[in-house]
Parts: structure tokens; sequence; C-alpha cells
């Protein structure tokens, strides 16, 4: 019923991240599980509960869906750079060969760093984690593409054409796709992306994705003088692992993303009846060094380090199990 070997390969990857970045003198942190408030993020659905006190007043809390926001302020705090293995937690999530609504992140923050240099340590990160039985693309150097050479080798379909709403639906229409008459452009854009760009992405190498689109809603950064996405995702046996992005510095764009943000969210929820967190006051206005942060999903990693294909063969006690009982 159990399958110790995996916790044996978990405590194993666990030292051996530990190792990686102590030598690096990077500080480890540990951060609250609960938060009061959160970063607005309307695709994540969050889990609530509440705290009581007869002492103090009561009030609501969340299980954290990534250690970001209390990382952060350790940053903004003079903490230079850190990081932290934590368990994150994420409602709504489908559950099956690689979801489960609890997982392990591990998330790292290097001052000085801009998401492209993110990319050679985080190289180097995992070709220390790789055993003699990880899969041989452990020991390969990343492929690096930008999303758009991406979407133009696998879906034929050159962005830089079709930087319009509407010429992309008629786009996503000749690939057989649906989408509705005023959907959004990046909808669109995750409707082929996912059909035609994910399962075709090479599994003997882990690949990079970077230079995302600046019309997928997210803090821009500008290259050659037009605003790209400071983001990148990793791919590792056609999985998304992890992703990194480049921190504003900037508190005035913080603050107005995170305000547009939460606006999107209360939209989206008031008439549903999901949690509404709150965005802590002090959050947006964080003086946060220049920095690269980078968040990879330890149970997925740990998969692919496995050379497996269903993440629960590597949790002791999956969601779906829970369940049952």
């Amino acid at each position: 019923m159990f399958n110790f070997q995996s916790q044996k390969d978990r405590s194993r990857m666990y030292r051996a991240i530990r190792d990686f970045f102590d030598s690096r003198d990077y500080l480890e942190v540990f951060t609250p599980t609960l938060s009061p408030t959160l970063i607005p993020e309307p695709t994540i659905q969050n889990f609530e509960t509440r705290f009581i006190n007869e002492f103090v007043a009561s009030r609501d809390f969340y299980l954290i869906p990534s250690p970001e926001i209390f990382m952060k302020e350790a940053l903004a705090g003079g903490s230079g750079s850190i990081y932290q293995i934590s368990q994150c937690f994420r409602n709504s999530e489908q559950l099956g060969s690689i979801h489960n609504p609890e997982f392990s992140m591990l998330e790292y923050y290097t001052v000085g760093y801009d998401e492209k240099d993110s990319i050679g340590l985080t190289q180097e990160l995992l070709k220390a984690l790789a055993s003699d039985s990880s899969p041989d693309c452990f020991r390969k150097d990343f492929i690096i593409m930008s999303v758009n050479e991406a979407m133009i080798m696998y879906a034929h379909t050159d962005l830089e054409q079709y930087q319009d709403r509407k010429l992309l639906r008629e786009r996503a229409i000749e690939l057989g796709q649906e989408p509705e008459q005023d959907e959004a452009w990046d909808d669109i854009f995750n409707r082929i992306f996912i059909t035609y760009v994910e399962p075709q992405l090479p599994e003997d190498r882990i690949v990079v994705l970077t230079d995302y689109p600046y019309q997928i809603d997210c803090l821009a950064a500008k290259q050659d003088g037009r605003p790209y996405r400071s983001r990148w995702e990793m791919y590792i046996m056609g999985m998304e692992v992890a992703n990194c992005y480049r921190e504003e510095t900037d508190p005035g764009v913080t603050e107005t993303y995170y305000e547009r943000e939460y606006a999107r969210l209360v939209a989206q929820r008031s008439d549903s009846g999901l949690p509404i967190p709150d965005i802590s006051p002090r959050f947006p206005s964080l003086e946060i060094p220049s920095s690269s942060g980078v968040a990879i999903g330890l149970d997925r990693l740990l998969m692919c380090l496995s050379g497996k294909r269903d993440i629960r063969e590597v949790l002791l006690f999956p969601f779906d199990r829970l369940l049952k009982e």
C-alpha cells in the first residue's frame, strides 16, 4: 500500500536542495502556512478556515497557495537571497496523475538576478538533484526558446501576426478551436497553446519557454522598447514543473497591478460564494530589491527524477484516497 522508497527519494532530494542553496549562501526561511491575506490571483481558488478565540476577534485565514506573500516581505526586510520548501494548497484542483490540492513547493529568490540569470541557476540545481537512475534529460542542457518560437514550431502560428484579438480568434477557428465571440486574447492564446504546443514539447530534454506575450495580464517588463512578460516556465517530460518571474521593484507598478487583479477576483467571485481573500495593506507597497523568483513543484519534480508518470506514486496519502475515507 505504501511506497516508502518514494519517501527515501524525497528525503534525498530535500537534503540535496538544502546543500545546493546553503553552499551558495542562501538563507532558508520558514514562513506560515496560514495567512489572513493573500496575493490576488483570480485563477487560483483558495482553502478558507476561521480562527476562533474568545479573547481576540475571530477572523478568516487562508491556506497559502505559495509562500510568496511572506518571502517577499523577507526580501523587502533585507534577507538577501532566500529559499524555502513549503506545503501549499489550491482548491478546485483536478485530481489525477499530475494534480493534488496539497503539494510541496520549492521557492527561491536570488537578489541581483533577472529571470534569464535564473535559468542557469535552475539548470545547475536540477543536475545536482539527479541520481544515476534519473532520466537522461536531467543530464542535458535545457532547450530554451521563446513562447512565440514554440507557437510557430508546434502550432504554425506567429504571434507577431496575431496581436489583434479578432485575428487570433480567426486563427484559432482555422485550427479547429471554438472560441467565444468576445473571448479575451489571452484565453484564445491558451486554447491554442494547451492544445497544440504543450502536448508536442520534447520529453527527452528539459524545455524552458521564455518571453511570454505581454497581452497575458501580468506585471510587464520592456524589451527593445516593447512590453513583454518577464517570466519563463519549465517543462520536464512534457509537464509544467516550474515558473520564474523577474520581481517588480517599483511599488507604484505593483500596487496598480494588485488593485486590478483584486477587482478581477471580486468580479469573478462576488456571486459565487467562493472566498475573496483580502490583500495585505503593506504587501503591494513593499520595496523589493532587484531579484528573480523561481517556484518548482516538488511532487512533480520528484516524479520526473524517479521516472514516474503519476503523482500518487510519490505521495503517501494522495488526496483522492483521503476523499474515499
